[in-house]
């Protein structure tokens, strides 16, 4: 059967302006990290892109190493993009990345200028695409140079291959460093994704503030904490969890009795909102509209009708966010 959009699907989602730039980014993004490669069936990732789209959700953010196997999730993608998404592909911000390791040998990791252009030559063909809308280097190189970087980024955008470009995991000196390159090169950034949520919050610090002062716009991964920030380990943690399974991403030793703890306390206060607790983690991340749109992965459509209801609901009183922060400041 030929996919139809949902002709409500902008009814649903709040757009959120990024930076000082044209764009306007959905308040939910989904992220293709997880539940796009080859072990998973296509038909499961072409249902979670469907329901997705259906509630408004315009963006869909990738990276090379996606999978797995690294590459697999971009190329699943092209093939539901090309099959199902064609005619709304102007409605959609697409977005990859570059900067973990992709290939063997000295080109295929980092941020040479040799491997982001190569990689991003590799991404486009993996999806059919092209351009996308949104190219970033994925993590800062300790050893090239930073202008060599940053004038790549620069040049795939001249060349036509990206309409803008970003960065990820950029700790807040390296990021004015770069920012202030960009604009230099006339291409200027137009957005930084940064893992943030209620147990990583060390962008408070300054990376925000500087993101607000440079007109950047800022996108959060793991705004759940890898599983943490929902109803998941509230009695403990099940058999079929991603933190029994020895996930590098989220272990049995994160989740002590401490941290067990504040989870149950923040989730006394979600139910008390009338929401689930991952809920009122994404809205927390939105709070104060320093962020401009939260990632989330999902191996389920239930997943992301629950991160869209979260909008039902997306304001705090100051009673409860200062319970909220007296639950966080709680001590390990």
């Amino acid at each position: 059967m030929v996919y139809q959009a949902d002709p409500q699907r902008y009814q649903t989602m709040d757009y959120r302006r990024c930076g000082d730039s044209g764009i306007k980014l959905p308040a939910i993004s989904l992220g293709l990290w997880h539940n796009f490669g080859d072990e998973t069936l296509v038909e499961t990732s072409r249902q979670l892109l469907h329901r997705a789209f259906d509630l408004g959700i315009t963006h869909f953010d990738l990276a090379n190493n996606y999978g797995p196997p690294p590459g697999s999730a971009e190329r699943n993608f092209g093939r539901i993009l090309q099959e199902d998404f064609l005619p709304w592909r102007d409605e959609l911000i697409i977005s990859t990345k570059a900067g973990y390791t992709m290939w063997d040998g000295p080109y295929g990791d980092w941020g040479s200028r040799k491997y982001l252009i190569s990689s991003l030559d590799q991404s486009l063909k993996r999806m059919g695409l092209d351009y996308v809308d949104i190219f970033y280097h994925h993590r800062p190189d300790p050893e090239t140079p930073l202008k060599e970087t940053m004038r790549a980024l620069d040049h795939v955008v001249r060349q036509g291959k990206a309409l803008y470009v970003g960065l990820s995991n950029y700790p807040a000196d390296l990021a004015r460093q770069a920012i202030e390159i960009l604009e230099d090169l006339g291409t200027p950034c137009l957005i930084h994704q940064p893992k943030y949520s209620m147990f990583e919050r060390w962008v408070e610090a300054d990376l925000l503030d500087l993101l607000q002062e440079k007109g950047v716009g800022s996108i959060a991964f793991s705004p759940l904490a890898g599983g943490m920030l929902t109803d998941r380990y509230l009695d403990g943690i099940p058999a079929d969890s991603r933190a029994a399974s020895g996930s590098r991403f989220l272990n049995a030793d994160q989740l002590t009795e401490s941290k067990l703890s504040r989870v149950r306390q923040l989730n006394d206060i979600a139910l008390s909102r009338g929401q689930k607790l991952s809920q009122m983690a994404l809205a927390w991340v939105l709070r104060d509209n320093k962020v401009t749109s939260v990632l989330i992965g999902a191996s389920k459509t239930s997943q992301i009708e629950d991160a869209v209801g979260m909008l039902m609901n997306s304001q705090f009183t100051t009673q409860e966010c200062e319970a909220i922060e007296a639950i966080l400041q709680q001590g390990e």
